[in-house]
């Protein structure tokens, strides 16, 4: 089953009709610099070996996006993989649209183009997504309509940049997957987090897999003194409960419990991890405010 476009896509960005116009041009590879914008930092040579054979036999079938610096200077906006390709294929000159975005859009097309080609790592696609919102203002809500995400999706994505450093290389990597980036999110302690990801990478575990045992691992992370001592919660929990926490959790995007109390009582515990995810959380419970 073909996978259905993200968002609205680059038409919208650049304007369908512009594109419609727009004649292609073929450009000497050599004028053309890289996007300072692109949000993609992993390229698989086997890939880019694969696409260059294919632009030897049948050429470039979709231009690339450029933006005009000045006469013989151009820099790209969106088809790195295809320039790339090309100069592997031994071309000089490839075909071109040539528009004028501005700096927002540049990032915002190079971002899109990959998200809806899934050709970018989610670390990748986290640092373009806060480079949206510290450097043009945007908030998450804005940054998911631009990429065609949901609003808990950008925000699970982002909260990936709180994880130490070698496991987000392993992300980077494509070692390891988002999920289970969320699932070693779950283990606060530094020595049991890195125990998890010792076994996840050596042992091939499933994201389900490393969910399982990150929920096994929780109860052995330390707790703070003088902390109340945990609720008694009911077990087995009903199903129709985990159902409605795995819901509340899906729209939330974060981790929500539902402890039902003798009598009929209970509480929803919403978890958050910073002073932005809380605001966020706070949006989407009370949008009208509190």
């Amino acid at each position: 089953m073909p996978r259905p476009a993200l968002g609205r896509g680059l038409s919208a960005l650049i304007g369908q009709s512009e594109l419609a116009e727009t004649l292609v041009r073929e450009i000497p590879i050599a004028q053309i610099r890289t996007n300072p914008y692109q949000p993609r930092r992993q390229f698989s040579e086997e890939s880019l070996e694969e696409l260059a054979a294919s632009i030897r036999e049948m050429g470039v079938l979709q231009p690339i996006i450029v933006r005009q610096e000045s006469e013989g200077d151009y820099v790209l906006v969106a088809g790195e993989r295809r320039l790339r390709a090309a100069r592997m294929a031994g071309l000089t000159t490839i075909p071109a649209l040539v528009r004028s975005p501005s700096e927002q859009q540049m990032l915002e097309m190079a971002l899109v183009e990959n998200v809806q080609r899934e050709d970018i790592n989610p670390i990748d696609a986290a640092l373009a997504y806060k480079r949206l919102m510290d450097e043009f203002g945007m908030t998450q809500e804005q940054v998911a309509q631009r990429v065609g995400k949901s609003v808990p999706a950008i925000s699970n994505t982002l909260r990936l940049l709180q994880l130490p450093e070698y496991i987000i290389k392993s992300l980077q990597e494509g070692v390891l997957s988002e999920g289970h980036g969320r699932a070693l999110l779950m283990v606060k302690d530094p020595t049991l987090q890195r125990m998890l990801w010792n076994e996840i990478t050596s042992e091939g575990l499933s994201v389900r897999a490393a969910e399982l045992r990150a929920r096994e691992l929780r109860p052995m992370n330390p707790t703070p003194r003088n902390a109340p001592d945990p609720a008694p919660q009911p077990s087995p929990k009903p199903e129709e409960l985990k159902a409605l926490e795995h819901n509340l959790s899906g729209y939330l995007g974060t981790r929500v419990q539902v402890v039902q109390m003798a009598g009929g009582g209970g509480r929803i515990v919403i978890e958050f991890y910073s002073e932005e995810e809380l605001g966020r959380v706070l949006e989407l419970i009370a949008p009208d405010g509190l």
